[in-house]
This record gives structure tokens, sequence and C-alpha cells, in this order.
């Protein structure tokens, strides 16, 4: 059995991360989301929120070999050897996030062996980020075309509160 991982802080899941394990899905067995807390990021949806909305967003898609995980403190890595994952998987918009990666995934590939697969993004949500999505929101635009419809319903609700 092969099992990937995929960690982010998913603060919302947008289509670019849907995409991204939805394909993931595809070429592995299993795939688990290991959704973190980023202490360097004003988080808008709690834990709990996030992975709520990933776990509705894929059963809408009918993706069923994906389970969604809080991502413990620690290295990724490491938890990706104990979760048995055999890879992670990264989504890649452009050259900024490879460059960012790419260090990353040399680093674990050293301290665990486990190897790190880029993703290229799709053109059509390459340019979406969930930042973005936040600040577009916050300013009063549409951002129905960048999130799966769990996601926009969540966001909507926290816009009137």
């Amino acid at each position: 059995m092969s099992t990937a991982l995929i960690a982010g802080s998913f603060d919302p899941i947008t289509l670019g991360h849907l995409d991204i394990i939805e394909r993931s899905s595809h070429i592995f067995t299993g795939v688990i989301v290991a959704v973190s807390h980023n202490p360097a990021k004003q988080g808008m949806f709690t834990l709990d929120e996030r992975k709520q909305m990933i776990s509705e967003s894929l059963r809408l898609r009918g993706i069923e070999n994906v389970t969604v995980e809080t991502l413990p403190t620690g290295l990724l890595a490491q938890y990706a050897r104990e979760a048995g994952a055999n890879a992670i998987v990264k989504g890649i918009r452009g050259p900024q996030d490879l460059a960012y990666e790419e260090p990353m995934a040399r680093v674990n590939q050293q301290l665990t062996g486990i190897e790190t697969l880029f993703l290229t993004a799709n053109p059509n949500y390459s340019h979406i980020s969930s930042s973005m999505v936040k600040e577009v929101a916050r300013l009063g635009g549409d951002v129905g075309a960048m999130l799966p419809p769990p996601a926009q319903q969540k966001l909507s609700s926290k816009e009137h509160q």
C-alpha cells in the first residue's frame, strides 16, 4: 500500500488544495491530509472547522481514500514516517513555491529517507492561496470560484458574525 501525506494549514481549503489532494488520491492507495496550525499566521478557522471543510469537500467529490487528521507538533517527515506515509506531496504554484519547498524536501529526505513529490498546480488554480482568498473576502470580493462549497459556506458564515 502506498500512502501520501499532504500537510498544510488549509485556512480555508481552496480548489487548488482540493485539486492536489484529488490528484494524489489517484496516484496513491491512501492519502493523509494533515491540518496544521501555523503560529506565524492568524487563523480564521479552528483546526476542527478546517478538518470539517476538507472532509465535506472530499465527500462531495466522492473521494474516499483520504483521511483528515491534525498534524502534531514536531518534524513533518517524522510524522509522515509514523503515519505510514511513503511520500510527502506538495503542490507547487510557481517558482517561489519550489524555491521554498525544495530545501525542506532535501532535509526531510536526509533526516528520514522519505521522498517529497511535487505536483504542479492546475493553471486554473495556480493564482489562488488561502491568504489571498481571505483578503479578497474581507474586502467584499466574490471568492466563490476559488473555494469548494463547504469552504464558501463556512467563510460566508464567518463574514456575517
